[in-house]
């Protein structure tokens, strides 16, 4: 993922802030072409065919010929695409599948092409070299890195490789970087996530790791399994670790406890990477938000999230989003996938350039009594109840009790904590206070006595990664919703 040493590093990385700034700022035109090629390059398919896309000249054209569908409206056509047919969704057959756990679906099948591949591995390494144009610090580089991922075993169906995104990307680290990447191939394979992270802590125990990168969830695992062998903080086992690199989740709920376990301050970068495509990355240091890759092969469309279940939701590009409001995103891409719905909700903190935030999922969220409470919410909470205190979060959902045995209705928020505060009470007014003042929905039915404010239940160590386990889904690329609609995942917690 990391195509240089530290002596050429910064020259390198100047040569790609400047052709970042290029595209970056024409935003609307480099949209524009990268739709203009994804038409014509598809218009042969039999998804091309079917939704006449040599008469497509425009995104309005677009729009009337080809809806918004999900994975589950796909399927037809993936099936085909699985079985071994060419020239279905893309050009040919895909190089991999990215084999997901869909929550509606079973198994997803995403295809990665030939042409979309690219991205996956160029994203990761340019936000890389971005810090590194941005801070001048390219020693990390000659350090040791580890990415806490997924098996890189693949199989094979009808000719095409398929597997773990994480899995397929670890084939594409450059060889001169080998020596440099941990954990190893052999530590890499096994399945059990339990064992996968002791072994890599023996291997990384004796390194001089500079950059680690993971799902926070699982780096805290990793971290906590250190700490115990040792008895060190992490920073002063790995003196020179200053750069952790995550994506998946949102990292501010973390932060405070990573801190404690690091024993320092170290920078982060943010990645958005998803199977269906490499979306953005954290471009500054001291910017909110995240690059949204607008020259990747991938054609942007966004809906307002609380319009998406209407029966004609207005669909827009680039060009008509505002800062601030809650879109779902949908994507166009040359790995052959058409307006489809990624399932992520988005927000706008800049549009110049164009930077988002994930601040969702338009399945996950709250609204038992009309609240539409959504992630971002939830977890901005949870970062200012605890900010300025000794409280210490290891993970939490919420989910709604709409029958308690007495009083009224309430949001119950699930909390394993790494240390015990003494006043749960305390937090949880902090915690719905700061509720009220993003959600003026939530505000209205507490003030109406529709809800009682939000009750906090303990989780006992280790409880959110028993529960993971016991579904199976324990480590890689899986993570806890940040709330549910229902009690589905805190009746197991319980």
């Amino acid at each position: 993922m990391f195509s240089l040493k530290s002596a050429l590093a910064k020259p390198f990385a100047k040569r790609v802030f400047k052709s970042i700034q290029k595209w970056s700022n024409n935003p609307v035109e480099t949209q524009e072409k990268v739709f203009q090629d994804l038409i014509a390059k598809a218009a042969g398919t039999e998804f091309g065919k079917d939704h006449d896309f040599i008469s497509i000249n425009s995104y309005a054209d677009f729009i009337k010929r080809v809806p918004v569908r999900d994975y589950e409206a796909l399927k037809p056509y993936v099936e085909k695409v699985v079985a071994g047919e060419k020239d279905i969704l893309w050009v040919g057959k895909p190089l991999y599948f990215a084999k997901t756990s869909g929550t509606t679906s079973g198994s997803k099948y995403i295809p990665i092409t030939k042409e979309s591949m690219p991205s996956h591995v160029e994203a990761a390494r340019n936000a890389i070299l971005m810090y590194i144009h941005e801070t001048g610090n390219a020693k990390f580089v000659d350090g040791k890195m580890i990415f806490l991922q997924g098996s890189p075993i693949l199989t094979e169906q009808n000719g095409v490789q398929l597997g773990r995104l994480s899995g397929i990307v670890a084939h594409y680290v450059p060889k001169y970087l080998q020596k440099n990447r941990l954990p190893s191939l052999k530590t890499n394979c096994i399945d059990d996530w339990e064992t996968k992270v002791d072994a890599i802590v023996e291997e990384t125990l004796p390194e001089d790791m500079t950059i680690i990168s993971g799902i926070p969830s699982w780096v805290q695992m990793y971290f906590e399994k250190l700490q115990e062998k040792t008895g060190k903080k992490v920073g002063d086992i790995f003196k020179n670790f200053n750069l952790f690199i995550f994506g998946g989740v949102n990292y501010e709920p973390y932060r405070a406890k990573f801190e404690n376990l690091i024993g320092r301050k170290v920078d982060s970068i943010e990645l958005y990477p998803a199977s269906e495509g490499f979306f953005a990355f954290q471009d500054k240091q001291n910017e909110k938000g995240m690059l949204l890759q607008l020259n990747s092969g991938i054609f942007y469309e966004f809906i307002k999230a609380d319009e998406f279940f209407d029966e004609s939701p207005l669909r827009i590009s680039i060009k008509d989003v505002e800062i601030g409001v809650n879109y779902v995103m949908i994507i166009s891409s040359n790995a052959g996938l058409w307006a489809y719905n990624i399932g992520d909700t988005i927000e706008f903190t800049s549009t110049k350039p164009y930077r988002v935030i994930v601040s969702g999922r338009i399945k996950h969220f709250i609204s038992a009594f009309g609240e539409h409470v959504i992630g971002k919410e939830v977890e901005q909470a949870m970062q200012e109840a605890t900010a300025n205190s000794d409280i210490r979060v290891s993970e939490f959902t919420v989910a709604p009790q709409i029958s308690p045995s007495e009083g009224l209705p309430y949001h119950e928020w699930f909390v394993e904590f790494e240390n015990n505060p003494e006043d749960l009470s305390a937090l949880a007014k902090k915690l719905d206070e700061s509720l009220q003042k993003q959600n003026s929905y939530y505000f209205d039915l507490i003030e109406g006595k529709v809800l009682q404010p939000l009750k906090i239940t303990k989780v006992e160590k280790d409880g959110f990664q028993n529960y993971m386990k016991s579904i199976g889904k324990l480590g890689g690329q899986n993570k806890i919703p940040r709330l549910s609609n229902d009690r589905k995942i805190v009746d197991l917690l319980q």
